[in-house]
């Protein structure tokens, strides 16, 4: 995947506008730092940062149709464009990149053919014929998209918000599974699954279909003509993923390329859940294992680079986007291009711990559609942020299309959490994988209890991180929040010290309105704070939040001092050092 930067209908096509252009996609250079194009026709600039997977010799955008009438730039995977091509027989490629089945199919099918593709993008398509032009998102918004106004009636179009936020007039985040067309002048949804009116489906529950329909979804997965490797916390989606990698890699091309021999990534702090979890994880598949350890002042010490890239002043975003920033670091530095891994299982099962409050399988799915609907705000901005932040990209089979339809498609009984008869949170998804005879993953493992990923790379790094944010920000400053920040006034000092930063990057109306907000409890969305009247009082995002639920839940009377726990030394940021180190 890449960075893309469109600016469409400018009243201003000079040299200087060029430039311009060229400045502002220069800020997504992170992102795609292979090769760089800009195509202009007229008053419309295309640019592309591109981070080379699939046909990395001739792949370079912008792309183009035969006589070059139709142009697109593109951040994305398509991975049905083999069977799209076979589809379009009197068309001719330029290239072996997946993404360029894109303007052919636009030619074939008009504004109607997003929905034809599989596979995860964003991208940006020019008719020079009669100056129109088209935009489109993913269906769940794995990739990051926005979109802009200028005053002199531009569309502003970029990967990051970084790239048009300084030059428009009001933008906003472009809204996944759809489809902007210059033609409407306006928006229109293309992706329209079952599940998303919400209503309460029926299907009973088969666990051979959820596994198979899970299966292909990772293995179309393994399309590249460069290393990867997948992202190993030790938890269950991760380790599933994993195992699911390593049992089909050997029969995939990516194997024949680079070897059957699976690298797994993990990171946390010295002796977290995580580390110790991701090991036996490893060491049961066989992979080539990497362990990287960071501490809480590392972590501290990169906050304000990790709110730089990933555009978000929300707390659990930043919690857990920070570990895995540090990671994404020492993977790209091994060689490694890309990475599988587990986002979208929690939301799809009802795996985060607050859902053992649900007061029935109306309400369960009801939350399920409600947490899908809202990931690219939080987990899909997080893995594609923190990890592009590198040039590294994430692809998350979860999310794909048909196992979505195929898992929310399960009468939601099956999926709530039924303690007295042994079920615990995502109980379907692993009783598909409990194979006795050809096990995926030791009993252990594939029931671990849910650890979010910054709660599992170590209890003390969120610990640390509030009383880092208590030195920065005084209770008089609490006082007037709400005044300084009258738009989802942050109600924690540490809430407080991430809207400082963030209003430094990006201090317009816009980009503050990007993020969402409301209360929750253990990542749950605000509705769901209803199902427990103790949860209002302990609004935190730490699975430790859903008291009586996690097993390290927090003790009102407790600290870390009386468990015994050592609080690592913080220093200020005044007094902290440039450079960020990982251990390991």
């Amino acid at each position: 995947m890449c960075g893309i930067l469109a600016v469409l209908g400018c009243s201003d096509d000079s040299r200087a506008k060029r430039v311009r252009v060229l400045e502002l996609s220069r800020r997504l250079k992170h992102r795609g730092p292979d090769w760089s194009g800009l195509h202009q026709h007229g008053d419309c600039f295309l640019a592309h940062q591109r981070l080379a997977i699939v046909d990395p010799a001739s792949g370079d955008q912008p792309l183009f149709n035969e006589d070059k009438s139709v142009i697109v730039t593109v951040n994305g995977e398509i991975y049905n464009h083999e069977e799209l091509r076979k589809q379009l027989p009197n068309h001719k490629f330029r290239t072996g990149s997946d993404c360029d089945v894109i303007a052919h199919l636009y030619e074939e099918h008009g504004e109607d053919f997003v929905d034809m593709l599989d596979g995860i993008f964003s991208f940006v398509l020019l008719d020079t014929r009669d100056n129109s032009f088209i935009v489109a998102r993913d269906a769940i918004g794995v990739t990051s998209l926005y979109i802009g106004w200028g005053l002199d009636g531009s569309v502003w179009i970029s990967s990051e918000m970084k790239g048009l936020n300084d030059d428009c007039e009001h933008f906003e985040c472009f809204p996944p599974g759809h489809l902007y067309s210059s033609k409407e002048r306006g928006f229109r949804r293309w992706y329209n699954p079952p599940w998303f009116s919400e209503a309460i489906p029926s299907a009973p529950y088969d666990p051979l279909v959820l596994r198979r329909a899970f299966e292909q979804a990772v293995i179309k997965r393994l399309m590249t003509d460069v290393p990867f490797g997948v992202l190993l916390s030790g938890g269950l989606d991760s380790s599933l993923v994993a195992s699911i990698t390593s049992r089909y890699l050997a029969n995939t091309k990516a194997a024949e390329q680079w070897g059957s021999k699976l690298h797994s990534f993990c990171v946390g702090l010295e002796g977290s859940p995580d580390l110790k979890a991701a090991k036996e994880v490893a060491d049961y598949l066989g992979t080539v294992h990497h362990e990287f350890h960071f501490t809480v002042q590392d972590g501290i010490d990169a906050i304000e680079d990790v709110i730089y890239h990933i555009e978000t002043y929300d707390v659990t975003t930043i919690r857990a986007s920070t570990p895995m920033f540090l990671m994404s670091r020492k993977i790209k530095s091994l060689g490694v291009k890309w990475v599988i891994s587990g986002e979208g299982s929690d939301e799809i099962f009802g795996g985060y711990l607050y859902f053992h409050k649900a007061p029935n399988k109306e309400e369960f799915h009801r939350e399920t559609c409600r947490k899908i609907k809202a990931l690219h705000q939080y987990d899909c901005l997080r893995a594609n942020k923190s990890t592009f932040a590198w040039g590294l990209e994430a692809r998350v089979p979860f999310l794909d299309k048909a196992f979505i339809n195929a898992a929310m498609n399960i009468d939601p009984e099956y999926k709530m959490i039924k303690r007295d008869e042994g079920r615990i949170e995502k109980w379907i998804l692993r009783r598909a994988f409990d194979d006795e005879e050809h096990p995926y993953l030791p009993k252990h493992i594939l029931y671990r209890q849910k650890e979010q990923f910054s709660d599992g790379v170590g209890y003390s790094w969120i610990d640390g991180l509030k009383a880092h944010a208590a030195k920065h920000v005084t209770d008089r400053m609490m006082l007037n929040a709400g005044n300084i920040y009258p738009h989802n006034t942050p109600i924690t000092k540490e809430a407080y010290y991430y809207r400082m930063i963030f209003e430094r990057f990006f201090p317009q109306n816009s980009g503050r309105l990007t993020v969402p907000g409301g209360a929750s409890v253990a990542c749950s969305t605000a509705k769901a704070v209803e199902w427990d009247a103790a949860w209002s009082s302990n609004l935190d995002p730490s699975g430790r939040a859903a008291l009586g639920v996690h097993i390290s839940a927090y003790d009102k009377q407790n600290n870390l001092a009386n468990k015994g726990v050592e609080v690592e030394k913080i220093i200020p940021m005044d007094a902290a050092p440039l450079g960020v180190t990982i251990q390991g």
